[in-house]
């Protein structure tokens, strides 16, 4: 597993889904406002990275794939930033800009001292409110049906604006099968809905959603969980990520295989960290690792991302080094 990393590079990746600007203010704590209990900050610096589908695509290229986003993105100034801040791995010819869509934005506030680290103090959404119309549904799926024939494996990431559907779902799949490559969904509120593909990875809350179960920390309910998404789904894998609990892998006929979390449990920062772990099972799954394979190495991933502030992202010599020493 550890020359997995090295296995993967150059391979292409068609990553489909909502692109969110992930924006942060930062900000020194100056004072308490004498006009409301609340703090007053000294501004120092904006900065915008890619989010959401955006967020996979660039773990993908900082894993050494090489990446065909398809989205929507809107002719605005949120559009025009985080399109500057996708990396150069991932290629912009699947960035579709109708008019009237507005990008959706989120926007985090990190305040803290000279000598201590930022904290998120409050986050603002603003979400599109241009309605996903059919032409654009249609303009996605031509996108990405014509990328699908040079890519080594496809990644849905559904973050529920509309863009993935489980219509899109079926026709991806059925062009990916004839080209005998993965297909993984990330949904954050539609996963039953989507069926027949190779993999997904939800996490524990996603899941109690998903069935309407309450998974505590019982590992009886997870194991029927699991069970009941395989069948449900009908996916080759179901990997359950469950946060400082590690993983679990999900396969028809096998034992399932739980994984303890990767470093240390003093995360710093969860934002993206599915993105990471998408973005590094689709990677070994396209490069031929088993399920179980690709969630160890996912698992690590994840792990390292999440000791780092904000949406970021984990390099292949980061996880080939972290693999190495085990």
């Amino acid at each position: 597993m550890t020359d997995l990393p090295r296995t993967a590079a150059g391979l292409r990746v068609v990553v489909i889904g909502d692109l969110i600007a992930d924006e942060y203010i930062l900000g020194r704590v100056a004072r308490v406002s004498r006009e409301a209990p609340v703090l007053i900050l000294e501004y120092s610096a904006t900065q915008v990275v890619p989010g959401g589908a955006g967020n996979a695509a660039a773990n993908v290229a900082a894993l050494g794939g090489r990446v065909t986003l398809v989205t929507l993105v809107g002719r605005d100034d949120a559009g025009r930033r985080v399109r500057e801040a996708l990396p150069s791995g991932v290629s912009r010819r699947g960035l579709l800009t109708p008019a009237g869509f507005q990008t959706p934005v989120k926007t985090r506030i990190l305040a803290g001292g000279v000598h201590s680290a930022k904290q998120q103090v409050v986050r603002i959404d603003r979400m599109s409110p241009s309605r996903i119309t059919a032409a654009d549904r249609a303009a996605i799926g031509k996108a990405a049906l014509a990328a699908i024939p040079s890519a080594d494996a496809v990644l849905m990431s559904d973050y529920g604006s509309g863009i993935v559907t489980p219509a899109l779902g079926r026709a991806v799949g059925s062009a990916a099968r004839r080209r005998g490559i993965p297909v993984l969904v990330d949904s954050r509120y539609a996963l039953t809905k989507f069926r027949g593909l190779t993999a997904c990875a939800p996490n524990e809350s996603e899941v109690e959603a998903a069935l309407g179960v309450d998974l505590s920390d019982s590992l009886r309910t997870l194991e029927a969980a699991g069970r009941a998404l395989l069948a449900q789904t009908r996916m080759r894998a179901v990997i359950i990520t469950r946060g400082s609990r590690g993983m679990a892998v999900f396969e028809p006929d096998q034992p399932t295989v739980h994984l303890s979390i990767y470093g240390s449990d003093e995360i710093a920062d969860v934002t993206g960290a599915g993105d990471t772990v998408m973005a590094a099972l689709t990677l070994a799954m396209a490069a031929g690792a088993s399920a179980a394979d690709a969630a160890r190495m996912a698992n690590v991933a994840g792990g390292l991302v999440v000791m780092k502030r904000g949406t970021a992202t984990v390099s292949a010599a980061e996880l080939s080094r972290a693999l190495a020493n085990g």
